[in-house]
């Protein structure tokens, strides 16, 4: 294992951004592999979903504990997203060898990202209409096709990209399930997470794409981070911190996607733009009903349980 301090340092601010948000580590991890410290993609992928093993279960023990895991919608989950997930790391093999496997691959994460984005604004909007009519619910009946059907497609894109465990299934979950409560979407999204991130990482192991020391570097960062972040979160307004996730998804995407500088500041700028007039107009109803803070309070509760969970 290298002791490399800037990855170590990496590993820790993502840890954080995970713990303050309940999402966006491997859609931060695996660009700043590339991107900044120049690890091949596939090398980055398997890396991260290794490291990943180690970090689920901190968010899932959590839930757990709570009573907030709905183990029906998991037995639905992981019949596909267990072998999607580890049929997506040699499906990756069908994009070619050396060079052009590893610039393909950078492309593939780099649209990833971009559907995660697309998948984090559906999720904040989604957040948001669910507060305005209040209609969630514990115990709402699972859609067993959907359900598996999920599990398929985010499997196949975490194995392939190792971007989605906890950005694009859980907005899939609650799309299918959209009256299903907040903190039980994400407890349930990080049970069936750990074997799924398993499976992709046993795969791009038995490939050799996983680099065991690399992905312990991160470790050692990235887990007192997750700590840190989730002490944090209940000092600090989630939707913002979300919205700074999304504009700096977006300009990763962007750049492993080779867009010009131009293009990929103009994008974030507008996701920046969107976001402080979204948060903006989010705050403005607690200034003004005073009916507000009396129940506001117990959804405070879930979003704390929430965004502690990684």
């Amino acid at each position: 294992m290298d002791l490399n301090g800037p990855i170590v340092l990496a590993g820790a601010l993502v840890g954080f951004a995970v713990g303050l948000t309940g999402m966006g580590g491997g859609a931060l991890m695996t660009p700043i592999m590339v991107m900044v410290f120049g690890v091949n993609p596939t090398a980055a992928i398997g890396s991260d979903l290794a490291a990943s093993v180690f970090m689920k279960p901190f968010g899932a023990l959590v839930h757990q504990r709570a009573g907030t895991v709905r183990r029906d919608i998991v037995r639905r989950l992981l019949p596909g997203a267990v072998p999607a997930a580890f049929g997506g790391v040699f499906l990756l093999r069908v994009l070619g060898d050396g060079d052009v496997l590893q610039q393909r691959v950078e492309y593939l994460v780099g649209t990833a990202l971009m559907v995660a984005v697309a998948g984090m604004l559906v999720r904040l909007w989604l957040d948001r209409r669910r507060a305005a009519t209040d209609v969630e619910d514990a115990h709402v009946p699972v859609r067993p096709v959907a359900t598996l059907l999920i599990g398929v497609v985010g499997g196949l894109v975490v194995g392939m990209t190792s971007v989605g465990s906890g950005s694009l299934i859980i907005v899939m979950l609650m799309l299918a399930h959209p009256r299903l409560k907040a903190n039980h979407l994400v407890g349930t999204d990080l049970v069936q997470a750990i074997p799924m991130v398993s499976a992709a990482a046993l795969g791009h192991l038995l490939v050799g794409d996983a680099d065991p020391g690399l992905a312990a570097t991160l470790l050692i960062g990235a887990i007192p981070g997750v700590v840190l972040g989730a002490l944090v979160s209940s000092r600090v307004a989630g939707p913002a911190v979300r919205w700074a996730l999304v504009v700096l998804l977006t300009g990763s995407g962007l750049a492993m996607l080779r867009a010009s500088s131009t293009v990929a500041m103009f994008a974030c700028l507008a996701m920046a733009a969107l976001g402080a007039f979204a948060t903006a107009r989010g705050r403005t109803p607690a200034r003004t009903t005073s009916t507000t803070s009396t129940t506001e309070e117990p959804r405070a509760e879930e979003s704390q349980t929430e965004q502690a969970a990684v």
